[in-house]
């Protein structure tokens, strides 16, 4: 059975216009003079428009407090609207991680929410907020935590209870941590996929280091360590009242509100010691040129740039002026020679990155023709040696001042972006009124300080330089520009070469697995099975809306395998033959070859086939491992699928089965089939109800309305196509 099917939709629009005549009468006089025309006034020209200039940026009065038990506590009352708004930040990040579990933190955002509480599990939670048009959400990002509600007022008591019992005790269920490390086990397949996002990574990598927090990545092993007691440690190190501050903000009254958190907040009462500073940036890679070689892509995405900034820097304003001017947009020079005049690069620009506690990165970056790469190289060294060695035209600056100015008009424009900001700078440690003094500061930046800064900071002599592309279609090689290029490995560790595997593992795995053989009705008669049909009635819920789909499967061992399903836009169905390894898909748009996401969808629901599943001990090229004391992890080296099953500790039966369903656009989606309603086909127990999940989402009940084993189908039936 497949649940990753994506129907296409359109909506059908009518439109229908009415045509009413009109009857005039027209009186000429001819014993009157023709008037002689009168001059249209001038067009007003765009350049002689006036606008007065911006007003300092206001920030509304925000009630500040310390609760007793240390946690801060920050209220702004807006009554536009019927809503009440809260978001906790907690100082931790990521850059805590441990270099041999990278990943924790990420995992500990996600299901702190996702694993519910001590009296709710996640997807009750799911239910419940649903049902008020609520939301209570987590996450953990680099440097800061959030765990945040949105409610209408007058459910504000139900949220800001839910909102306390994520925050105060997640439960860290085991169940939505194998699905958060499955999401990020996905994410790790498919990081290469993207060329201009490996360019991004990669240049971001070298510039900080790989070898710190900065610059390290996920990778399949640092994934599969973590546990359900990192998570708890991780949690308890670093959610605690005094490592919080809360801000509140909606309709209500800031008194009551006040006391509200006070009463729902008052037994939280943890303490630990002050969390460390975060780790500093120490740049450990040397500047150069490094190449990642993909061969399936036809333009050279490219990140170039070195270290930039933070924000409290007082030269930041004079910097981001002298990027804009470079390469900020249409009208940057970097754009009007390389993009419009060259006419090499597909997309161009340059940013001086900064961050409120350690230094950002100033990057060029884009994206151009093949064989113009080392040219589009040059022509960017040369525009950077000219920003440093001559001033700028007034009216460059006055736009780029312009630009930087207008955009704070949007990053104030509610009370909510507001509160954020107030909150974020005192997060970081930066005075109440950082942006009047960096709103000021953009005003006085002047030509000669743009020069300036351009020839202290920006340095080409360090510049990192990261290509992605097929250096086969380059016009030169990137030698050419001066120095040795280094080669970027995009090679992903397996797991299993930095892990290798517990025999104690595989013999547990192994024994979970004959267990559930034996509970469906034993070994030898699954192995006897040699075809399979089934009809599935699908009732798709949530952004499905509702509907309904019927999918027929037909098995014949070893691996023969055919999937009809009736949608509402139309039939689709898909063959696999397992000899020659390919097979054939029909559409209503026509019929192809089975390639793609198509084939790998089709593998793998064959791979998790109910009767195969439970023979992959026998299966050669299949590995078991035990999870825990009730569920085996099953992995096929030929295909690379995985799969999860948990068995029921009271019948033996499988319960559910976990796994990434890929899809045909995006990344795989982690999903959650839950077998129940066991009936007998030949003397094998079977569920004929499966309720489907993915990404922690109820997404169909799924119900067999027809099943036979050993029918006497042959391999021919399933390959005729429609």
């Amino acid at each position: 059975m497949n649940s990753s099917w994506r129907i296409p939709w359109r909506a059908l629009q009518r439109a229908a216009s009415t045509f009413v005549p009109m009857l005039g009468l027209a009186v000429l006089a001819w014993s009157q003079p023709a008037p002689k025309p009168v001059a249209a006034p001038p067009v007003p020209s765009v350049r002689d428009l006036k606008f007065p200039p911006l007003r300092p940026i206001q920030i509304p009065n925000v009630e500040t407090l310390t609760l007793p038990n240390g946690m801060k506590l920050y209220l702004l009352e807006d009554h536009e609207l019927p809503l009440v708004n809260a978001s906790a930040r907690i100082r931790t990040g990521n850059l805590f991680d441990p270099p041999d579990k990278i990943g924790l933190a990420t995992i500990t955002g996600a299901v702190m929410r996702s694993g519910g509480t001590r009296s709710k599990t996640g997807d009750q939670l799911d239910l419940e907020l649903e049902n008020i048009a609520a939301s209570v959400e987590s996450h953990i990002d680099e440097s800061s935590a959030s765990v945040s509600f949105d409610a209408l007022k007058e459910n504000t008591d139900e949220v800001l209870g839910l909102f306390h019992d994520v925050l105060t005790e997640p439960q860290f269920r085991q169940d939505k941590i194998d699905l958060a490390k499955s999401q990020l086990r996905s994410s790790i397949a498919r990081r290469n996929d993207d060329a201009h996002g490996i360019a991004e990574r990669e240049f971001e990598d070298s510039v900080y280091g790989k070898q710190t927090p900065y610059g390290w990545s996920m990778e399949y092993a640092t994934v599969d360590r973590i546990t359900r007691d990192d998570l708890t440690s991780f949690y308890q190190r670093y959610f605690f009242p005094a490592n919080v501050m809360l801000a509140v903000w909606g309709d209500f009254n800031a008194a009551e509100m006040k006391s509200k958190i006070e009463r729902v907040f008052g037994d939280w009462r943890v303490t630990q010691p002050a969390v460390p500073a975060f780790p500093a940036v120490r740049k450990t890679t040397a500047p150069g040129i490094y190449l990642a070689a993909k061969s399936d892509v036809t333009q050279t995405f490219f990140s170039i740039g070195h270290l930039g900034g933070e924000l409290r820097d007082k030269e930041f304003p004079a910097l981001q002026v002298m990027a804009d001017i470079l390469g900020g947009g249409f009208r940057s020079r970097l754009f009007q020679r390389v993009r419009t005049r060259m006419g090499n690069a597909y997309e161009i620009g340059a940013d001086w990155g900064a961050n409120y506690d350690h230094p950002g990165l100033f990057e060029i970056s884009g994206s151009t023709k093949s064989a113009s790469t080392v040219e589009t190289f040059k022509a960017i060294q040369e525009e950077v040696e000219k920003i440093r060695t001559s001033e700028v035209t007034d009216e460059e600056l006055n736009t780029a001042k312009q630009t930087a100015l207008n955009s704070l008009v949007f990053a104030f424009d509610t009370k909510a972006k507001t509160l954020g900001r107030v909150l974020t700078y005192e997060y970081y440690g930066y005075p109440k009124d950082f942006i009047q003094q960096y709103q000021k500061a953009l005003v006085a930046v002047t030509k000669a300080e743009v020069l300036r800064v351009a020839k202290e900071r920006l340095d080409p002599a360090a510049f990192t330089i990261v290509a992605v592309g097929n250096p086969q279609d380059f016009g030169k090689p990137l030698e050419s520009l001066g120095g040795p290029v280094a080669r970027i490995d995009l090679t992903i560790p397996d797991a299993k070469a930095e892990a290798p595997r517990d025999p104690a593992s595989a013999t547990k795995g192994t024994q979970i697995l004959q267990r559930a053989q034996a509970a469906a009705g034993g070994a030898a008669k699954i192995a006897a099975v040699r075809d399979y049909s089934d009809v599935a009635e699908f009732e798709i819920s949530g952004a499905g809306g509702g509907m309904r789909v019927r999918q027929t499967d037909r098995w014949v061992a070893p691996g023969f395998f055919r999937q009809d399903s009736e949608l509402p836009a139309g039939k689709i169905s898909a063959y696999f033959d397992p000899v020659n390894r390919n097979g054939w898909i029909s559409t209503p748009q026509g019929s192809g070859p089975l390639a793609g996401a198509q084939l790998k969808q089709v593998q793998g629901d064959l791979f998790r086939l109910y009767f195969r599943l439970l023979l992959s001990d026998r299966l050669p090229g299949v590995t078991l491992d035990a999870v825990d004391d009730r569920t085996v992890e099953i992995r096929d080296a030929e295909s690379g699928e995985t799969a999860r099953m948990e068995i029921d500790p009271a019948t033996g039966l499988p319960s559910k089965v976990l796994y990434d369903s890929v899809v045909v656009a995006g990344a795989p989606v982690p999903v959650e089939d839950r077998y129940s309603d066991f009936q007998e086909a030949g003397g094998i127990k079977i569920p004929v109800k499966i309720t489907i999940s993915q990404a922690g989402r109820k997404f169909a009940d799924v119900t067999l309305s027809d099943y036979k084993i050993n029918t006497g189908l042959e391999t021919g039936d399933l390959g005729k196509q429609p």
